[in-house]
């Protein structure tokens, strides 16, 4: 059945539906036939999409004069009506505004232009095509000849006045977030173009991209707690990857001098403004290097990625938000450096264990010892790895606001690096701190067999313990290793992490399109209600959404005027209907409406 005319306002409150006798229409107020028949209205239609883009490029720029014909798409964020032959709107694409003023006169029939015109609401996705022209105010617009309904939109879009603002509703719904909030697009463009830089400076350097398995039979490459998943075919459990640090290290083996990766690990631990169990990393490998090379490597990468991105060396950073205090985080090269254990005695004024010894448990009460005394706070097991890694978060880590190395890693808390070449007990890494949070870390890679196989074996030793994040036994790599493995040097850093601190957000969901997030608990109180062939809703809408400064909840639903921004139908138990009530004045249902019904 073709789709006639809906009601004037901007509401689907009202479709007419063309019966076989021409002369008839028949009015459904129910909502799902009128998303039924408006589905079935849109979809059949042959409608081309190829047409000019909403870009400043392929617009603006191009609109010559009346005599040329252009043709755009795009979704149409207000409408305002100038009679009942003017209606102008305001459609938007690609993060650009157009204009759209549809006049009667230069249609290509008035019939055509009142059954167009009258099927369009806001939210709606339309085709135009038509010739440039200004308005009486000089705003540069698209006369159009003919106005096509691509998609409708069947729910009711928040006004662009108002934004989205609610972080639960942007990050469940991020298409409305990209709809609404050009600082979110222009987030995700910006995280794009970081991408695109790492790529091409690896490529450059002669490094090959590659990719390496997503699940394991043995969770190696870090010390973190896996997620585990089960093959039906091979009846094992698998986990997935954390790293992908023992592969890259084979490819070495193998001949590939110079490999990188970038790819998602999962691990199986916190959410927190810093953390997401899915997340974005790139780790390289590079024969005949060591954690020297790459400080400097990390040093040109950064300062060119942030000149790149910024076209400038010195950026802003708010930890706490907008309102909060700020970080001046300058890329400058060369990087502080932190010497871990050194500027640790420094700060507490006292005397660690010898780093040769830190795996005994005399070494371990020590440690233990001055976190009791400090208010260090470290979870079970407190073994030394840990308790020293707690007391380097509190003391050392938030000194490190612009780029910051703190490097000489005990050999304890390294079990894929080498030992450092002067230093015994230490190894050779470092980690990168900006804004106080770990952004990266390097070391020279271990190539020993048989002492690979000894630290893999007290990892085993510390995860039947009871420490989750502790690594298992690894033997076909430790069997790799035995064919040879060059000198190499390992980097890896966080990819969402980069993206918060070069897009000034404080929270990594901000740069996820689609973060881990816990089950909506509204759910079952956001269900409808079918009856008597009415749609209700119990619902509770959000008031900026409204424009409507105050109201009294009750079970509802409700029409809102797509112009004017009004409540405008609502349905008694008695039949009768409130009317238009104007923007900014409050609603108030007394209780002899308690059982108040508005038809959505």
């Amino acid at each position: 059945m073709p789709l006639i005319a809906s009601d004037k306002i901007g509401f689907r409150s009202k479709l007419y539906i063309k019966n076989k006798n021409p002369c008839s229409f028949q009015c459904v107020p129910e909502i799902e036939l009128v998303k039924e028949h408006l589905c079935e209205t849109v979809t059949p239609l042959n409608i081309s999409t190829r047409g000019i883009e909403l870009s400043p490029l392929c617009i603006f720029s191009r609109l010559s004069g009346l005599n040329v014909l252009h043709s755009g798409e795009g979704r149409v964020h207000a409408i305002r009506l100038a009679g009942k032959k003017l209606v102008f709107y305001d459609v938007r694409g690609e993060d650009t505004k157009l204009q759209v003023m549809a006049n009667a006169k230069y249609y290509e029939s008035e019939a055509s232009f009142l059954q167009d015109t009258t099927v369009i609401h806001r939210g709606d996705i339309i085709g135009v095509c038509g010739h440039p022209g200004k308005t009486k105010l000089g705003e540069l617009s698209i006369i159009p000849n003919k106005i096509t309904l691509l998609s409708p939109c069947l729910r009711m879009l928040p006004h662009l006045h108002y934004g989205l603002k609610d972080k639960e509703t942007r990050f469940r719904q991020r298409y409305l977030d990209l709809i609404l909030n050009s600082s979110t697009r222009n987030t995700f463009v910006a995280r794009a173009k970081i991408v695109s830089y790492i790529r091409r400076f690896f490529d450059e350097l002669g490094f090959l991209e590659v990719e390496t398995p997503m699940m394991n039979m043995i969770a190696g490459g870090a010390s973190a707690k896996p997620f585990v998943t089960h093959h039906n075919d091979l009846n094992m459990d698998l986990f997935m990857r954390v790293a992908p640090e023992l592969y890259l290290k084979m490819l070495i083996v193998g001949g590939l001098d110079r490999v990188y990766e970038i790819g998602k690990q999962f691990r199986n631990e916190g959410i927190d403004l810093t953390h997401n169990p899915e997340f974005t990393t790139v780790e390289f490998y590079m024969a005949y290097a060591d954690y020297e090379d790459l400080m400097t490597l990390t040093e040109t990468f950064l300062s060119g990625l942030v000149k790149h991105l910024h076209g400038k060396l010195a950026i802003q950073y708010h930890p706490e938000g907008p309102d909060g205090p700020v970080y001046d985080i300058d890329f400058t090269p060369p990087f502080k450096r932190i010497h871990m254990i050194k500027d640790l005695e420094s700060i507490l004024n006292v005397t660690l264990p010898p780093s040769h010894l830190l795996h005994t448990e005399e070494s371990r009460q020590i440690l233990d010892a001055i976190c009791v005394k400090q208010g260090v706070e470290c979870s079970s097991p407190r073994t030394s790895a840990r308790l020293l890694d707690k007391l380097v978060g509190e003391y050392l880590e938030s000194m490190c606001v612009s780029p910051t190395y703190i490097y000489g890693h005990p050999e304890v808390m390294s079990p894929l690096a080498k030992w450092h070449r002067s230093d015994q007990g230490l190894t050779e890494r470092f980690e990168l701190f900006i804004a106080k949070k770990e952004v990266c870390n390097a070391y020279t890679e271990l190539n020993d067999p048989h002492l690979q196989r000894q630290r893999f074996e007290e990892q085993a030793r510390q995860k039947a313990a009871g420490d989750d994040e502790a690594q298992m036994v690894d033997e076909n790599f430790c069997t790799a290793l035995e064919y040879g493995l060059p000198p190499t040097a390992g980097w890896g850093l966080g990819i969402d992490r980069l993206v918060m601190f070069l897009t000034d957000n404080n929270n990594i969901k901000e740069v996820l399109l689609f973060p881990a997030m816990k089950p909506d608990d509204q759910g079952e109180q956001k269900t409808e209600e079918k009856k008597d062939g009415l749609v209700y809703c119990k619902e509770t809408p959000n008031l900026l959404e409204l424009g409507l400064s105050e109201y009294n909840p009750v079970e509802w639903g409700l029409f809102i005027d797509s112009s004017k921004r009004s409540l405008k139908c609502v349905l008694l138990p008695n039949g009768n209907q409130f009317g238009s009530i104007p923007t900014g004045h409050s609603v108030t249902l007394k209780e002899r409406y308690e059982n108040i019904k508005v038809v959505l």
